[in-house]
């Protein structure tokens, strides 16, 4: 039977994506591991590869084609003996994409989830994609839904034996009647469905703008993630805010001198670098603050995985140094610029810029004194840090003296974070930094 190739989840994020460019045409012969496509996701363009092989039959979504869900076909392969008569064109329809939590299981680092699921013989359309009552995904093939339509089963109550689970013909045929499980609708789900607020829809608000003049920009995939996320975020993590100055002046006089040591190398270090490194290290003082949220549980981390924020044209990456306890400052910073520039280009793998425990965001370079930042899930905590500035200070004899001050803000999760040991973790950081030699011990 013809095989489907789905739009794969090359992210546990992804919902949708853009098939970019077709690397093959109809009549190609492909095996598996061949790059058959380029697909967009919110963050980057990654090569699609081929899990199957046998012939491209047709074509199903032509390239440049935006917004294609998850799981939908996109093309069908051919096996010997098969032609383009065999394809059941109505199996194709797309169908809603599942919730972004819901697709981890067909995610993998850069790879994809192309299912062989045999067309229909009939051209009803396959009904929508099912759920089970806790409201998580169930992977079933069209073909398969439409024969669980037809003979009244619940595939909730279906083991599936086709790859990652998925519920495919031979299931369905084999399985017997059951009624479907009806789903559960809570009156505290409904009262919370009612109390989220509703902005204004985008009509009403071009509405109020009527006369003047404006340009309407389309929002891309990375733009609505990071306001579907932040959004999010700012909803349902209960933020506090600690703040802090250090001052600079004896790390600036030490990176100095290690640049002057290093520069045979090529090597130069930034106070980002030591920032990156003193968080690391803070986070292996104070261990109970190296946790991130998971829903029901907290999930303590052994290592310092340590996310940065990285500005790019439309929006920006948290690529994640792992490990950055262990690595050195140079090492650090080798890696820094490696990720940046690959990020900006958005040639970045799932794996580099998911996970992490605690994040940095520096705008100091921009000229910011100090601001608040959002904590990115499931991280328990981010340090917004802003420019270094000579101010007047008191000295520790009562003097009055001149220092390079740089203000920070910790935003943290107090669902994962209480105040005293958020105060552990920024008065380690902070001693890191005014005493960086210590970070070299």
């Amino acid at each position: 039977m013809p095989t489907e190739i789905l739009m794969p989840a090359l992210s546990p994020t992804m919902e949708e994506g853009t098939l970019a460019k077709w690397l093959v045409k109809e009549g190609d012969t492909v095996s598996s591991g061949d790059l058959i496509a380029e697909i967009e996701t919110d963050k980057a363009t990654m090569e699609f590869e081929a899990v199957d092989e046998g012939v491209v039959g047709k074509i199903l979504i032509a390239e440049g084609s935006e917004g294609v869900k998850v799981n939908t076909p996109i093309a069908v392969l051919l096996e010997d003996g098969e032609s383009a008569d065999d394809i059941d064109t109505s199996a194709a329809k797309p169908e809603a994409a599942p919730a972004a939590d819901a697709d981890k299981e067909a995610a993998s680092e850069g790879g994809s989830d192309a299912a062989a699921a045999p067309p229909a013989a009939s051209a009803t359309p396959a009904p929508a994609a099912p759920a089970a009552a806790d409201g998580s995904r169930i992977f079933a093939s069209p073909l398969a839904r439409r024969i669980a339509a037809d003979k009244g089963l619940d595939l909730a109550s279906i083991k599936g034996s086709g790859p990652r689970g998925r519920i495919i013909k031979v299931d369905v045929e084999n399985a017997t009647a059951a009624p479907k499980a009806e789903a559960k609708t809570t009156a505290p789900a409904a009262a919370q469905a009612a109390a989220a607020p509703a902005g204004p829809s985008a009509d009403a608000v071009a509405k109020m703008y009527e006369g003047r003049e404006f340009e309407e920009v389309k929002l891309d995939g990375m733009r609505k993630t990071i306001a579907a996320r932040l959004t999010e975020a700012k909803q349902t993590i209960p933020h506090f805010y600690l703040r802090r100055d250090i001052q600079l002046d004896a790390l600036l006089k030490f990176r100095s001198q290690l640049n002057k040591q290093l520069e045979p190398r090529g090597v130069k270090l930034s106070v980002n670098d030591f920032i990156i490194k003193a968080v690391a290290l803070a986070l292996q003082s104070v261990p109970d603050a190296n946790a991130v949220w998971a829903g029901d549980r907290v999930l303590k981390m052994k290592a310092s995985d340590v996310a940065v924020a990285v500005a790019i044209e439309g929006g920006l990456f948290t690529p994640v140094l792992q490990d950055s306890d262990m690595k050195s400052l140079s090492a650090l910073s080798a890696e820094m610029k490696d990720l940046a520039k690959r990020a900006r280009d958005r040639k970045l793998a799932p794996h580099e810029y998911q996970g992490g425990a605690f994040a940095i965001s520096n705008l100091g370079m921009f000229g910011i004194d100090n601001f608040d930042a959002i904590v990115n899930p499931p991280h328990a905590g981010i340090l917004a840090v802003g420019s270094g500035v000579k101010k007047p200070v008191v000295g520790a004899d009562g003097e009055l003296t001149v220092a390079t001050v740089m203000s920070v803000t910790m935003s943290v999760d107090h669902r994962v974070i209480d105040g005293a040991l958020g105060a552990d973790l920024l008065k380690a950081i902070v001693d890191n930094l005014e005493n960086p030699m210590v970070m070299l011990a």
